[in-house]
Order: structure tokens, then C-alpha cells, then sequence
């Protein structure tokens, strides 16, 4: 059991340490891209549970360019650490979504800003063709770059169900196409999506484990104001079989022990603002105090990441 940090697990904090010596801290942007289940191009709505008011900060605005967007957020960071770098993190919505001459002219104003070391770009696994992943390839050779691909589940059936409008298939392609190819590769996971069991989704880190990954991003589903799913909980509650804290903390501990070694975890969990977050309500405990929770969980059952990986899986 050898990992980078003191944790049972590859923890980023730590990866980041090893490879940049210094704090290098996320400043979120918003390009105003839209995604193909919202515009029409294959649905409409966006997905079942999507508010990207749950996660933009307020200096995170379409309006503002990109080197607005990473003054201000710098400064905003700045007050609170002293010497840092910074990633540009193209976060809101679908950030490959546009033409390949704009996505440069983006991506390259972000990484010319003081101090951005390299790029986080969040997008769909439909949403990415082989043009975009050899400019993205080329940046890689002076600057940081992880391209993340909202996975959410490798089950079909719960992603035509939340509106995804594309299948795993679809997925494992997108990996496919953009691995080994200079720069790191990530997941988004959501834990917890209606209908799926406790056995489903402990397999979704042995199918996770199949993939290219350097990182994986885990969350708890989050029922909040202003999406489809809020008005399919209040409708249909029976729809939903959500966990309380302690179950998760067990589901996220088990879920470690089946991932593959190697990769790194991003987070376990995330935190909605309290007056848009619907259920579940877990008493007001912060994202640290779970995972800390997790992290003892990892030492009371003497677990760890990928205690119980195969291989064969």
C-alpha cells in the first residue's frame, strides 16, 4: 500500500505537490457553450439534474472574456494564499461545444494569462473529435492540460433516463480516441442516480478502472431548485432511494477498494448552496468533515485503493 499523500488512496492534493512543488489553485470559467441536449442538436432540457448555478462562482460570467474571468478570480484567490499558479478551468456546461478555431483562440488567451500553468477542460464524450484532440495535444507540450468527460454512469439505462443523449459506448470511443496523447484524461461520477443499486454502482469503479483515466471526480447525486429532476422528486419520490451520510461514506470506502490503483481521486463528494439544495440534507456537514469520515471508514475496515481490484473484473 504505497500511495503519494499519507491518505489510503491517490489523493490530488498530494499529485499536485509532486508535480508542481507549489499550490496551484482552479479559477472556474464560463465560455457561454451550451450542450447538444439543450440546443436541440440531439435533446432538449440539459440533463435531468444539471443547475450549473450549483457550482459557478460569481466572477464566473459569459459575458466577461476569459482573461476578465481569470482576473478576477485570481484576485479573488490571491487574498487567501500568497504565492501561487493556477489552472484555467473551463467548467460550465460543455466546453468543446463550439468551432475548433474559437476553442484555440479560448484556450490559448487562457494559458497566455500571468501565472496559468495549464488548462482543466470539462466537456461531454460526444462532444470531442480528433481535431480538438490534437490541438489539445499540442498545448500539452509546454502547458498542463486534463481533458475531463462527464461520464455519470456506465449504465445505459440511467443515462437515457437523466437525458444524457449518448451511451457508455459512446464513452469508452472518447477515451479511446484521446489517450496517449500528452495530456492527462478524467472522469465526473455520480453516485447514487435513481434506480441504480448498491452492486451497480460499486461496478461502476471496476468499469471506470477499464478506462484511460488519470482522475476521477465522485459526487453524490444532489436534487436541487430549477432542474427536472427537482420536479420529478416532488412528483414521484419513489423514484429516488437517496442515502443518508453514513451510507455513503460506506458506499465511497467500498467504491475505493475496487478502483484501480493508479488513479487519482479528485473529490467524493460535492457541496450545493444551501438555498438551492433539495435533498439530500446531511445535517449541515461540509465536504472536508465527510471525507475525513471516508478516510477513517478506509482505516477502521483496513481498506484501501484497490484492495480488491482485478484486472479481469
Amino acid at each position: 500500500m504505497l500511495f503519494q499523500g499519507s491518505k489510503r488512496y491517490n489523493d490530488y492534493t498530494s499529485f499536485i505537490k509532486k508535480h508542481f512543488s507549489q499550490r496551484v489553485q482552479k479559477i472556474s470559467l464560463n465560455t457561454g457553450f451550451t450542450c447538444p441536449n439543450r440546443d436541440g442538436t440531439k435533446g432538449l432540457g440539459g440533463c435531468t439534474y444539471c443547475n450549473n448555478s450549483t457550482f459557478s462562482p460569481d466572477y464566473c460570467k459569459p459575458a466577461k472574456t476569459v482573461s476578465q474571468q481569470l482576473e478576477e478570480g485570481i484576485l479573488f484567490f490571491s487574498k487567501k494564499y500568497q504565492a501561487q499558479k493556477y489552472f484555467a478551468y473551463f467548467q460550465s456546461y460543455t466546453n468543446t461545444y463550439a468551432s475548433i478555431d474559437l476553442l484555440k483562440e479560448m484556450y490559448l488567451e487562457a494559458v497566455n494569462y500571468p501565472n496559468v500553468i495549464g488548462l482543466i477542460i470539462g466537456t461531454r464524450p460526444d462532444c470531442i473529435n480528433s481535431d480538438i484532440v490534437e490541438m489539445l495535444s499540442e498545448i500539452s507540450k509546454i502547458y498542463f492540460v486534463s481533458l475531463e468527460f462527464g461520464v455519470e454512469s456506465t449504465l445505459n439505462r440511467t443515462l437515457k433516463l437523466i437525458n444524457r443523449c449518448h451511451t457508455f459506448e459512446e464513452t469508452k470511443a472518447a477515451y479511446g480516441m484521446a489517450q496517449n496523447k500528452g495530456f492527462h484524461l478524467g472522469a465526473h461520477m455520480i453516485l447514487n442516480l435513481p434506480g441504480e443499486s448498491i452492486e451497480e454502482m460499486l461496478n461502476h469503479a471496476k468499469e471506470l478502472s477499464k478506462l484511460p483515466i488519470s482522475t476521477l471526480k465522485l459526487h453524490q447525486l444532489q436534487i436541487v431548485k430549477h432542474t427536472v429532476m427537482a420536479f420529478q422528486y416532488k412528483e414521484n419520490p419513489e423514484m429516488f432511494n437517496l442515502l443518508n451520510a453514513d451510507q455513503y461514506i460506506d458506499l465511497a470506502a467500498e467504491f475505493v477498494t475496487l478502483l484501480r490503483p493508479d488513479i487519482i481521486i479528485e473529490r467524493f463528494i460535492s457541496e450545493s448552496p444551501k438555498h438551492l439544495l433539495i435533498a439530500p440534507q446531511w445535517g449541515g456537514m461540509k465536504n472536508f468533515e465527510i471525507v475525513n469520515k471516508i478516510d477513517n471508514k478506509l482505516v477502521e475496515k483496513d481498506y484501501w485503493q484497490g484492495k480488491f481490484y482485478s484486472e479481469t473484473n
